[in-house]
């Protein structure tokens, strides 16, 4: 009951015209707390998507929403210019609060925001075909295409460092040496693997650091979850989660797609001989980012596609080592050890990536 009087509550603040009948929770993702909302609107159920920020993790959420705001208006004035269909579900939607503001404060000091629902769509844990897996390569490509002409400033980094994988190794290292939470000692395999890898954490960054690889404006959290399919097209719609949204690496975004794609199993799979990087769906995936973001990616970065598959489920899986051995203080967790358990997934599909390297980078060299 007390849910229901607070998000009353926080439907009169924005430009919403009628009156919330329903909300609940929704599970899914690790960080925001995201509720759906049906509202009465004329006779008919119209829904919307309340969110508070949360501020641990987004530490400067007027910053957030500035990207937000910024990054969405932009790609509708591409949909407009080409006269697309279905604007309202090709682009999240910020509904503005009533004094026009695009966020919400209430007297917690918590950030709330609202978007227009996308109805008749869907979204999968995991990736179920391979004509999924090249939708959702060619959302998230022509996502940064739709943005490499943003005009103005640099994009806020809301989460500085975000996928700096020498400075995630580092804070690795820290929480292995401090354990302040006695887990070393249920982590000793996960730690070695990772401590072996060390190697790869900089190829990246060095190539940034010379002007190889250009920074980009790019998604930076491309998990399939975070494209939305059309119910009865099965085509991909929306890109959505746009909170770290910011300055970055484009290849980051294909690896993070490698990551969440390839593998049949969800990322915190416990049975790991279900774990492998199935070579028919990053196929798919490289065929659909190519084909829309090809034309602006240059050769360096065509050349470390397969590679970067491997760094950033590398990467992600010393985050959720880091995590457990910290604490759990940033991924939600729904079981013990659930952190532990999402890092020897990763570490597995680094293991099957490496393995098919050779052959992942020989295909992408081909199209």
């Amino acid at each position: 009951m007390e849910r229901e009087s607070k998000l009353r509550h926080v439907s009169k603040q924005f430009q919403i015209y009628g009156e919330i009948r329903h909300a609940e929770l929704c599970k899914i993702g690790h960080i925001n707390e995201t509720y759906t909302a049906s509202y009465d609107q004329g006779g008919i159920e119209v829904r919307y998507v309340h969110q508070k920020i949360n501020k641990s993790v987004f530490k400067k959420p007027v910053q957030v929403m500035d990207n937000v705001m910024r990054v969405t208006r932009h790609i509708r004035r591409h949909l407009e210019e080409t006269e697309a269909a279905d604007l309202t579900r090709r682009v999240l939607t910020v509904v503005p609060t009533r004094s026009g503001r695009p966020f919400w404060r209430d007297e917690n000091g918590d950030y709330w925001r609202t978007f227009v629902f996308i109805e008749n769509v869907e979204t999968f844990e995991a990736v179920e075909t391979p004509k999924q897996a090249y939708e959702a390569a060619h959302a998230f490509g022509l996502f940064q295409q739709q943005l490499v002409d943003l005009p103005g400033k640099r994009m806020h980094e809301t989460i500085p460092d975000f996928h700096n994988s020498r400075k995630r190794f580092e804070a690795l290292e820290e929480a292995i040496a401090d354990d302040h939470f006695g887990r070393v000692r249920s982590a000793v395999l996960e730690i070695k693997f990772a401590l072996k890898h060390e190697k790869i954490v900089d190829v990246i960054l060095r190539l940034m650091s010379q002007g190889r690889i250009p920074e980009r404006i790019t998604h930076n959290d491309t998990k399939f979850n975070n494209v939305m399919l059309d119910v009865k097209s099965g085509s991909a719609l929306c890109v959505v989660d746009l909170d770290t949204v910011m300055p970055g690496c484009a290849l980051y975004d294909f690896g993070d797609m490698v990551r969440t794609t390839t593998s049949p199993t969800l990322e915190d799979e416990p049975d790991l001989s279900k774990v492998e990087m199935r070579l028919p769906m990053f196929k798919q995936l490289a065929r659909g980012y190519l084909n829309s973001a090809g034309g602006f990616l240059n050769k360096t970065e065509r050349a470390h596609i397969a590679f970067s598959g491997k760094l950033i489920t590398f990467t992600i899986g010393i985050r959720f080592l880091t995590d457990y051995l910290n604490g759990d203080t940033y991924f939600r967790v729904h079981r013990p050890h659930h952190n532990l358990d999402r890092s020897r997934t990763q570490f597995k599909l680094v293991e099957s990536i490496e393995r098919k390297e050779d052959k992942m980078q020989d295909f992408v060299d081909q199209l």
